[in-house]
């Protein structure tokens, strides 16, 4: 799919009918396979560069990691990234033979103006339990975080809960966990914390961060490597 040629209206047109198809309904079968996805581009470069991780889950071992990269024209607009990120994504997510039960992406789920982050953009698309695990807050807000790894506080927008903010590592800057599609807010925070290792951001998506960096510096090819 691509979004080369799209206005602003009509992107903002896509996320309010994709919107409607949000699936906030918790996720009735167990977990044994997550996955971290992230992207990496200069915001002035056509190039976006798509790694994802597969792991067991909880132990963490990674089982297949695939890196794909695509062409966009479409601009580097707060809101507006998935239609940057979606087709890169969408091809490494292609060359997996192993599909994860729940897919942790980079980036926002519901935490989004129009709901519409980039979590549950890729979750309505390919019909995929998703998660958003973002580093800053988009929308939203919360009060009374504690200092201590593994405090949580509700993310409200609209007088609705949106998500989480998650401290990962005592008196360090939390991430923010929201449902993308197919799965609940409260799954969406334990699977998450259960993700998490010794560093701030969670092993899936800080190792696919990782990958996809190596990829995009030519340090590691295009394809899918089975572990």
């Amino acid at each position: 799919m691509t979004y080369d040629n799209l206005t602003i209206t009509e992107a903002t047109n896509i996320q309010k009918e994709l919107r409607a198809k949000i699936n906030l309904e918790p996720l009735d079968k167990p977990i044994k396979l997550v996955a971290g996805a992230d992207v990496s581009f200069n915001k002035f470069s056509t190039t976006v560069y798509a790694g994802i991780v597969v792991m067991d889950f909880p132990q963490m071992t990674i089982r297949q990691i695939a890196l794909a990269k695509d062409e966009t024209a479409f601009p580097y607009v707060s809101g507006y990234l998935a239609f940057r990120e979606m087709p890169a994504l969408q091809k490494a997510w292609e060359m997996l033979n192993l599909k994860p039960d729940v897919l942790i992406l980079d980036g926002q789920g519901i935490t989004h103006p129009r709901k519409m982050g980039i979590a549950t953009h890729f979750g309505i698309l390919e019909n995929q339990p998703t998660i958003g695990c973002a580093k800053s807050m988009l929308s939203g807000k919360f009060d009374d975080l504690g200092l201590e790894k593994f405090s949580s506080a509700p993310i409200v927008i609209k007088e609705e809960l949106s998500g989480y903010a998650l401290r990962t590592k005592n008196a360090v800057k939390p991430i923010y966990i929201s449902p993308g599609n197919m799965i609940s807010n409260e799954q969406s925070l334990e699977i998450v914390t259960e993700c998490v290792g010794k560093y701030r951001i969670p092993e899936p998506t800080r190792i696919a961060h990782e990958k996809v960096n190596l990829f995009r510096t030519g340090k590691l090819d295009e394809g899918l490597y089975e572990l």
